[in-house]
């Protein structure tokens, strides 16, 4: 059986005895064997050598472990010299056993810096330390969010079968995540604040004369919509007494049937509060709408202009005074 890469291995060892048991990887058509081999060189009367006896047996289990061993090391030091993590291992008595990566440079930290302090003595007040006293119990704990030296952290804490350590963690540096994550939030408000904003400028209500409300709507109007213009038309009638309310339609010119349904489930929440609801500006499209609904008018005071609405409402309040500027 060659040996790997030595070709002239086997008679080498017809020179002299061996010393040290020597590891040869032997080429053989079902895959290499490592093999622990010593030897003891054979001499004829005058001291030449004529043989060799070979001693060994087969460590091949013993060297593949050991190199996978190598490689898994291997691989773990480019993680912890390459990526913003930091790997710890904790005995069972709480006390940190390694402390390694790269991370631990952005907040000022040694490797091994904190071996033998107590963890829950270091961070006790900390979010990961009630996940890190679950993982000592044998539950795994993943993705645990917690913010420390000014830093934000995920970290997995996972119990080990081992006599003296009791869970390893990995925790990742998420700090650009997170501050992402809250710029993005921050505009995602800033967003939603400029469209309240233009919500309401979008349907300004106006008191055009003592007890007259008018609420112009201008545009697009859906469900959604069509629940805050109702929501905010009947405040503004509640805290200013208002005996009218006219919704000025001119500015729209479709509409479902579900916000139709809506627009009249307003006029009659308005009629609940002891004021009237009057509708002025229907198109064509809308009114054929309404038709299609079902909906009963006739106790609904509708007009084509605003003008004509205004008056009619004024007329019903039996006032002169001059409309407010």
């Amino acid at each position: 059986m060659p040996v790997v890469e030595k070709p002239e291995a086997w008679a080498a060892r017809l020179v002299a005895d061996s010393e040290e048991p020597e590891v040869l990887r032997i080429d053989r058509p079902a895959g290499e064997l490592y093999f622990a081999a010593w030897w003891e060189v054979t001499r004829d009367g005058d001291g030449r050598v004529v043989g060799a006896t070979l001693y060994g047996h087969d460590i091949t289990a013993r060297e593949r472990e050991f190199r996978r061993r190598g490689v898994d090391s291997t691989m773990l030091g480019a993680l912890l010299d390459n990526l913003d993590i930091v790997v710890c291992s904790i005995d069972k008595q709480g006390n940190f056993a390694s402390q390694r990566g790269k991370a631990l440079r952005t907040v000022g930290l040694s490797p091994d810096q904190f071996v033998g302090q107590n963890y829950f003595d270091l961070f006790g007040d900390i979010e990961a330390c009630e996940a890190t006293r679950r993982a000592m119990h044998g539950e795994a704990q993943m993705a645990v969010p917690s913010e420390v030296y000014g830093v934000h952290w995920l970290s997995w804490t996972l119990p080990l079968q081992d006599n003296d350590l009791s869970v390893i963690s990995v925790s990742l540096d998420v700090t650009e995540t997170k501050r992402n994550e809250l710029e993005l939030q921050a505009k995602l408000d800033l967003i939603e604040r400029q469209q309240q904003v233009i919500r309401e400028l979008s349907t300004p209500i106006i008191e055009v004369w003592d007890g007259v409300l008018t609420l112009p709507i201008v545009g697009l109007i859906d469900t959604v919509r069509t629940a805050e213009i109702m929501d905010n038309l009947l405040q503004a009638v509640t805290s200013t007494r208002a005996k009218f309310a006219i919704l000025d339609l001119t500015g729209v010119e479709v509409v479902d049937t579900g916000t139709a349904s809506h627009l009249i489930g307003m006029i009659q929440a308005i009629r609940l509060l002891g004021a009237e609801g009057v509708l002025t500006g229907i198109h064509p499209l809308i009114a054929q709408t309404i038709v299609s609904l079902g909906v009963d008018l006739s106790r609904v005071s509708v007009f084509g202009k605003l003008r004509d609405a205004l008056t009619h409402c004024i007329a019903r309040l039996g006032r002169t005074s001059r409309p407010r500027t």
